[in-house]
């Protein structure tokens, strides 16, 4: 069983990454702040009584419906009821965190030139924009895999679909990912 502070100190390590994955799904700040706080209040509600090593899992799997529910809601929704402001573009985002960038450099920035970093807050916009064009099972396998780092079975566990999903579904995120950035000149 896990403790109230382990309980705790899972919700905040996971609580930025899971807020890009659901804005990265729904591509709207206020809907995906709402499914990650139901995320965390049904984690806490159902499932407080079991192991933190079973967290993150049982975590990624509650987003992934949670993110579906939304999506029923939505259709729902916009059958009865057309929002014309749901086409509008929403421009940039905005969400760039300056801080995650900085404590994965861990202090490298002394010897970086205003070019380079200016350089390279282009090229993570421009990653993070192709990722969000990717189709829904695309980025949702892509994201769990390399930005959660789970394995393809626990992908696959919280995806509700098979490890040959996943591996399909990766590969296409990374070829088209690849060929998108090529076409930008980008190259990693």
């Amino acid at each position: 069983m896990a403790s109230d502070k382990e309980l705790s100190d899972f919700l905040k390590s996971v609580d930025k990454r899971a807020f890009k994955r659901a804005l990265y799904a729904v591509r709207d700040e206020d809907a995906a702040l709402d499914i990650v706080q139901d995320t965390m209040i049904r984690l806490s509600e159902k499932y407080a009584d079991r192991p933190a090593a079973e967290l993150p899992l049982l975590f990624q799997r509650i987003l992934s419906n949670a993110t579906m529910d939304w999506f029923r809601r939505q259709k729902v929704r916009n059958a009865v009821v057309r929002n014309f402001s749901d086409f509008e573009s929403a421009g940039s985002d905005g969400d760039f965190d300056i801080l995650e960038t900085l404590e994965a450099l861990g202090g490298s920035l002394a010897s970086e030139s205003t070019a380079d970093t200016a350089s390279r807050a282009q090229i993570l916009l421009a990653i993070e924009a192709e990722v969000a064009r990717l189709p829904g099972r695309q980025r949702e396998a892509f994201l769990l895999r390399y930005w959660e780092e789970l394995d393809v079975a626990e992908t696959a566990a919280a995806m509700g679909c098979s490890e040959g999903s996943v591996k399909t579904h990766c590969s296409r995120a990374v070829h088209a990912l690849s060929t998108a950035l090529r076409t930008k000149g980008i190259t990693l």
